[in-house]
């Protein structure tokens, strides 16, 4: 029988609404998201580890992962730089959000430049959708990629959450 992955759950009250995440028992982040997506959040762990592959119980600060998110939206925007996860998904995929690891706090970059980034210039769609399949957002920040035209474009949390972020890290294009 294989084995259940056991997570813990906190919560977190941001300037832009209540933030879920899990880490696993290495202390690492295996998702994060808003918690009005929280059943969004659910069926991606069901589809990656089974409907019965996982576990939640309640955490308070697991790992010191929660005090790193708060002190980013507090203003010290370094605090999640480093933080751990440990991620399900295709090598598509994490070649993907290791690469939006590598995007600079206060800067945004086109899908396109993404797909250039991981040497996949033509998947700009596949670069867009392993983007939005991204279980550790703001960690690994998929709010910072942008429409080649500089627009705001999808994010799983809203667009008004995305602008949110995008200002709380100085980008200057936030408040267009």
């Amino acid at each position: 029988m294989p084995e259940i992955l056991e997570l813990r759950l906190d919560r977190l009250a941001t300037p832009v609404g209540e933030l879920v995440l899990l880490a696993d028992a290495q202390d690492r982040l295996r998702a994060v998201d808003w918690s009005d997506h929280e059943p969004r959040m659910l069926r991606l762990l069901a589809r990656h580890y089974g409907a019965a592959g996982f576990r939640l119980s309640a955490a308070r600060d697991p790992g010191g992962l929660t005090g790193r998110l708060a002190a980013y939206f507090e203003g010290d925007l370094a605090a999640i730089e480093a933080l751990p996860s440990g991620t399900a998904g295709t090598a598509f995929q994490r070649a993907v959000w290791q690469a939006l690891r590598a995007i600079p706090c206060g800067t945004a970059i086109s899908y396109a430049e993404l797909a250039r980034r991981i040497g996949r210039p033509a998947a700009v769609r596949a670069v867009g959708l392993a983007n939005g399949a991204n279980p550790v957002g703001i960690v690994v920040p998929c709010h910072r990629v942008i429409g080649k035209n500089g627009t705001l474009t999808g994010y799983g949390g809203g667009l008004e959450r995305k602008r949110w972020l995008l200002g709380h890290e100085g980008w200057p294009g936030a408040s267009a």
